[in-house]
């Protein structure tokens, strides 16, 4: 499947891999989400070279993730700053770090970033729940189905 083919399907994973699968682009995310808001500091923290940093940026822009802010004037300077819709990749970012630290990480009593709840102060760890009964949801408790949309598509293929 082509990246033209993978923005028109009707998958929403394949939608959403076109627009944030690449590695540069959940690297940025993660690193606004512990706080880095400048090109300078995201470039150190993510190790992309200014021109993948600068392009990541403006289809992160195009695509409504970020937002710039200018906060000099002279020399002109912006900070990055996720939207609603960036914001809503929290739980990628998490995810991708839960499996990161028990398939990855070598010292899992240490994990290399720690989540900390604001509302009771207490390192935590994020896990999925059913919204409809609050139960944790792992994948032997779940069936996924394939809806009339995307059946429709499969059958054109």
């Amino acid at each position: 499947m082509s990246r033209s083919d993978l923005a028109q399907t009707t998958c929403s994973v394949a939608r959403t891999i076109e627009r944030v699968g690449d590695t540069w682009t959940l690297m940025i995310v993660r690193e606004m989400f512990l706080g880095s808001r400048r090109f300078d500091d995201l470039q150190r923290h993510t190790g992309a070279s200014p021109h993948v940093l600068s392009q990541r940026l403006k289809h992160m822009q195009a695509d409504g993730i970020i937002w710039a802010r200018n906060y000099s004037e002279r020399p002109p300077r912006q900070e990055y700053l996720l939207t609603d819709k960036g914001k809503d990749l929290w739980p990628v970012i998490v995810t991708l770090r839960a499996w990161g630290n028990k398939w990855l990480h070598e010292e899992r009593d240490r994990p290399p970033t720690i989540i900390t709840h604001k509302g009771c102060g207490e390192d935590t760890e994020p896990y999925l729940v059913c919204d409809k009964c609050g139960e944790p949801l792992h994948a032997h408790d779940c069936i996924g189905r394939i809806g009339p949309a995307m059946e429709a598509e499969r059958q054109v293929r």
